[in-house]
């Protein structure tokens, strides 16, 4: 499946890096790709350099999409993180990379996902680099919004900006890529709301569809201050397993394509001489466990959301577009007994846990914050 499948509703910059690639007299050599979370930036930004670096004399099209799919193509650089920070070490080294030359395409592309998470300091050694890149280079960050960037950086990329997928074309997604039964891509589509990959991971792994249920169950289920305490913890255990259980799945499938690269056999002896690559891998997952607990908190708190959002629909009369059908009757019940007071009061206090939490505030004293607000609602 190409990129135009894989990026459902997004033909509008699909058309702009395609008319990009297309003129290199014009290209712009600093891009921003923006959008919400699961709306597609990397594969965007992946795809976009797929067709640079097919470019070329003497280049084999279809070997360069190889590569760049594999992450392995020579002319192309990139840089992700699972931390929850870029280092300003990390990115000076992508700079020096930038400076030299293609050596098989005509352009060399480097690549920063998820660039909100650079600190000022380390933005500003990547605002050198932005002010006067190679003639050759081209480079392509990521990052949910533009605000999110410093003014400066922004002052100096052209913007691509990715828009949510519908319900509808997620689950089209999912059903046509992952074979996923029609009505439960529809549940996944829909309790991901349109995070593509999310919606994957509820389509095909029920552990993370019963994390989810009992999610919702939780914050529909408290009535008194007890309850809400109960509740904050019981929440950050969900979001503890959840963390581990992904982050499990990526540490077997990390050290599998570490062993194959090394040409070690799954349960074989390690060579001495390459004990220190899996080393390093294993403090590398180590340290991303932290990043990983944050995001599960933020998943968690992204559900809740679409509790309280439902229950303030059903309040207003408005039933059309719920997210969490499956709850109808806790969600009904829910409205009856909160006003819409009530309810937007409870969709500013999950918002205020994730600034708090953003800042650095426990995760556990958040969410027992959050919680005594769905306690507080008007009998």
């Amino acid at each position: 499946m190409g990129y135009r499948e894989e990026l459902v509703g997004q033909d509008d910059a699909i058309a702009i890096i395609e008319a990009a690639a297309a003129d290199p007299a014009t290209l712009a050599h600093s891009w921003l790709i923006t959008g919400p979370p699961g709306s597609g930036r990397s594969t965007l930004a992946y795809a976009f350099a797929g067709l640079l670096l097919a470019q070329g004399d003497g280049v084999d099209p279809d070997r360069a999409l190889e590569m760049v799919e594999s992450r392995t193509h020579p002319d192309l650089s990139v840089l992700a993180t699972d931390r929850v920070v870029i280092t300003m070490e990390e990115v000076r080294q992508l700079v020096a990379a930038s400076q030299f030359s293609p050596s098989v395409a005509q352009w060399r592309v480097v690549i920063i996902e998820d660039a909100d998470r650079m600190t000022e300091r380390t933005s500003n050694v990547l605002l050198k680099a932005l002010e006067e890149p190679p003639p050759s280079t081209v480079w392509i960050l990521c990052a949910p919004s533009e605000a999110d960037l410093l003014p400066t950086i922004r002052s100096r990329v052209r913007s691509v900006r990715l828009r949510v997928p519908s319900v509808d074309d997620v689950a089209r997604l999912l059903v046509a890529r992952d074979h996923v039964p029609e009505e439960l891509a529809r549940r996944a589509a829909r309790g991901a709301q349109s995070h593509i990959g999310m919606a994957l991971r509820l389509a095909t792994d029920e552990a993370a569809r019963r994390r989810r249920d009992r999610t919702v169950e939780v914050a529909l289920g408290i009535r008194t201050a007890s309850d809400a305490v109960i509740a904050a913890a019981e929440l950050l255990d969900l979001a503890k397993e959840d963390a581990e259980a992904y982050g499990r799945q990526q540490d077997e499938a990390e050290r599998a394509a570490l062993l194959r690269s090394l040409g070690v056999e799954e349960g074989g002896t390690i060579p001495a001489p390459l004990r220190a690559q899996v080393k390093q891998l294993e403090e590398d997952q180590k340290r991303r466990a932290t990043r990983a607990l944050r995001d599960g908190v933020d998943r968690i708190l992204v559900d809740l959301l679409s509790v309280w959002r439902d229950v303030l629909l059903v309040r207003l009369g408005v039933e059309d577009a719920l997210v969490n059908r499956e709850f109808d009757r806790l969600i009904r019940t829910a409205a009856e007994r909160t006003t819409p007071q009530a309810a937007l009061a409870a969709l500013d206090a999950i918002t205020e846990a994730r600034h708090r939490i953003d800042g650095n505030v426990p995760p556990l004293l958040a969410l027992e914050a959050m919680a005594m607000m769905f306690r507080a609602s008007p009998r």
